[in-house]
């Protein structure tokens, strides 16, 4: 069985890429693959903060994927370094920090996917 690891590296608030993400994330899940880790980097990071306060009409797609990946036990990792460099200190309780090294060592089993 196939096993994927996603690297997201643009910011939930700027493109469609971080909705995709998460579709492709559903998609893959419904099919019985299984997903290793997912790791937001450079402006990604920002789906971490837990200080975003969205208008009500616009989906929290950072939530979202925390919400993805505790119901499937995926670990969601964000960059530490990207996200102090946006500022950004409080991250939410159901992101982990860790660095690009660690993302490295967990590729070894699975197909990398960006976003």
């Amino acid at each position: 069985m196939t096993t994927f690891s996603l690297l997201i590296t643009t910011s939930p608030l700027a493109s469609q890429n971080f909705a995709s993400a998460l579709q492709f994330c559903n998609a893959a899940l419904i099919s019985g693959y299984q997903i290793e880790q997912i790791f937001l980097y450079q402006d990604a990071v920002f789906a971490a903060a837990a200080d975003i306060d969205l208008p009500a009409d616009e989906p929290n797609l950072g939530q979202q994927l925390a919400i993805l990946c505790q119901q499937n036990h995926i670990p969601l990792l964000y960059c530490v370094t990207a996200a102090e460099k946006r500022g950004m200190l409080d991250p939410g309780s159901n992101f982990i920090g860790a660095g690009l090294a660690e993302f490295a060592m967990r590729l070894t089993n699975s197909k990398l996917v960006q976003f």
